[in-house]
């Protein structure tokens, strides 16, 4: 039987990022406490969390203090050690399971996973040393990309290669760690469903998302997407599959590419809220964070449904440049909604926040979104 855990419970997050500080507005939002779990001491969910933590993740001492404070823990991103999770899952309640994260977080498990659903991917190989490159010729066409199979985010250890020469060297360059080699694609766009699964495996999808990627990040994510309906269900049932097959609990997404033939081929997972999820906090009945504190505590599903067209414009470090924004720009739009994630320090390619742009239709949305970032950093 799924025992509730009610609000005036504590709330366990390892991760004190934006999306741990999203999750803890939410958590607190509907009367529960937090306890955030983070190595820095000036985490954005750490500084607004009823307590926090401030330890490695591997402290096993730092750990039991957390397990013993909280009715329920859950994580806000893929690099925390399946193995802190598997200490904590002996103690108490734990979602996503140790064994889901450990299967998204090495990309060639992955991979393999998503195969073995029988789920496009693109074509990859392994490359654990120098011998599997020379074999990969066999069965990866260029231009290719080889990936750190693990700890990379964000286009961080990346590197496109145009021939088998260049991935030697880009093996080299990335230190001779694990890697696996892509092949590249004919991309006509890139979409990512959101979706929450409860522990009695009901799953709940949020609209499916068409994302814009610059430099490996994430730029802007529009929704309703362009994509058919029949493409869009494609993706949602893949997305569900995943999740089912992954037994998991909480909210996650699943990136997907869309070839030019019209392939639906999956990416990646993201065993948490995503980014390309911020939308929901501005456009839909119930956030993609309220429905992690929900999966959490053996809720039912709030209703994902769209309330309003939406474009979500991601804010890098770069748009600080040596100033602040201009964010009088931004607040005079009555429908624009800016999120700062309270970060101390502006650097090129970090997350400092997001906008959702709300509007009548996407075309509306995204000449308005245009418009606004432009406008940020205008003299």
């Amino acid at each position: 039987m799924n025992t509730q855990i009610l609000p005036g419970a504590t709330l366990g997050m390892l991760g004190g990022g934006q999306l741990g500080r999203m999750f803890t507005t939410a958590a607190q939002t509907m009367g529960y406490k937090v306890v955030v779990f983070d190595p820095d001491p000036q985490s954005p969910a750490g500084v607004i969390a009823e307590q926090h933590i401030c330890a490695k993740y591997d402290n096993e001492k730092a750990l039991e203090k957390l397990a013993q404070s909280c009715d329920a823990i859950t994580t806000e991103f893929e690099n925390i050690p399946a193995a802190t999770l598997a200490f904590l899952e002996q103690k108490t309640i734990v979602h996503p399971s140790s064994k889901a994260l450990a299967t998204t977080q090495n990309r060639n498990v992955e991979k393999a996973f998503i195969a073995s659903l029988g789920i496009p991917t693109v074509p990859f190989a392994a490359i654990h040393d120098v011998d599997d490159i020379a074999a990969a010729e066999q069965t990866i066409q260029f231009p290719a990309i080889l990936k750190v199979a693990t700890f990379g985010y964000d286009g961080k250890g990346q590197v496109v290669c145009q021939s088998l020469q260049e991935v030697y060297q880009a093996f080299d360059a990335l230190g001779n760690v694990e890697c696996v080699l892509e092949q590249r694609i004919d991309l006509e766009r890139e979409i990512s469903v959101v979706l929450a699964r409860s522990t009695s495996g009901m799953v709940t999808n949020f609209p499916v998302a068409e994302n814009v990627h610059i430099n490996g990040i994430l730029h802007t994510t529009t929704v309703p997407s362009g994509v058919p309906v029949e493409q869009a269900q494609q993706a949602l049932q893949m997305a569900d599959k995943i999740a089912e097959g992954l037994d998991y609990v909480g909210t996650m997404a699943v990136e997907f590419f869309v070839s030019t033939s019209g392939e639906i081929i999956a990416n990646e997972i993201a065993p948490r809220p995503h980014n390309s999820g911020h939308y929901t906090v501005d456009a839909c009945h119930t956030s993609q964070f309220e429905q992690q504190v929900r999966m959490l505590c053996g809720l039912p599903s709030g209703n994902c449904d769209l309330i309003s067209p939406v474009v979500m414009v991601n804010l890098l470090g770069d748009v600080w440049g040596s100033s602040v924004p201009h964010w009088n720009t931004l607040l005079v739009h009555p429908n624009i909604k800016l999120h700062l994630y309270g970060k101390q320090e502006a650097r090129p390619g970090r997350k400092m926040g997001h906008f959702n742009i709300l509007a009548n239709n996407t075309q509306q949305a995204m000449e308005l979104a245009e418009k606004a970032f432009q406008s940020l950093q205008s003299d």
